[in-house]
């Protein structure tokens, strides 16, 4: 797959439109990490690039956050919901056929990966009677707001890696991003199933049957969108 078809605007356009998408007259890609999201003068919604791997959460949160009709309270909390996912983290491709590459762990972090991916093992037959697939490891140096991430494949929604936030690693103990690893196993879990992959009942139903908190978010971001105008 060549890199423009990797990072097709239609193909994001699409799933912002099934999202609830209105009122734009088209979608635009970038990579401006100054400002995000925005809507030109033109109406056209201007987006970075990460977004194209983001679930479904997140793209609500952009069609939410660029409704120029939508109550200042919920674009504030679209605009929380946006800016945690680590859209830098995503761009990357390789120089030979343009295909994105996943960057390998650094050596200082390999033994992180191991770690989760034991925990995920144990995790797996504790809590999903060991139904859950194998994914990818990721850990990442670039979250501030997020603790985990579940990215799904654009085009499947399978899931194929979790990110956990490093500083999270560093500072929170191994119990505490145990907890992190589960509530993204619940997402997995959500995705396996066909489910829609939010924190809707379903989510916090399961959440609470494998006993942890909704949500595992930091709100340290900084300010990374250009609110629509009224």
């Amino acid at each position: 797959m060549s890199q423009q078809e990797l990072f097709n605007p239609l193909l994001l356009g699409e799933r912002l439109r099934r999202l609830g998408l209105t009122g734009v007259a088209g979608i635009e890609v970038h990579e401006n990490r100054t400002v995000m999201v925005s809507v030109t003068g033109r109406k056209v919604l201007r987006v970075h690039r990460g977004y194209a791997y983001a679930p479904d959460e997140v793209l609500e949160a952009i069609v939410n956050f660029v409704d120029p009709e939508a109550p200042r309270r919920s674009q504030k909390q679209a605009e929380r919901t946006l800016l945690s996912f680590p859209v830098e983290e995503f761009v990357a491709v390789s120089h030979r056929g343009g295909r994105r590459r996943r960057p390998r762990p650094r050596r200082e972090d390999l033994a992180f990966v191991r770690e989760l991916s034991r925990r995920h093992g144990r995790l797996n037959v504790e809590h999903f009677d060991g139904e859950l697939g194998k994914v990818a490891f990721r850990i990442s140096w670039r979250m501030r707001t997020r603790l985990g991430e579940l990215l799904l494949d654009q085009r499947t929604d399978a899931p194929c890696e979790i990110s956990i936030s490093r500083r999270h690693l560093l500072s929170d103990g191994w119990e505490e991003v145990e907890r992190t690893l589960l509530h993204e196993m619940v997402h997995q879990w959500q995705a396996e199933k066909g489910y829609a992959v939010d924190h809707g009942r379903r989510f916090r139903e399961k959440a609470a049957q494998v006993g942890v908190p909704p949500r595992a978010v930091r709100t340290v971001a900084p300010l990374r969108v250009r609110r629509p105008s009224r």
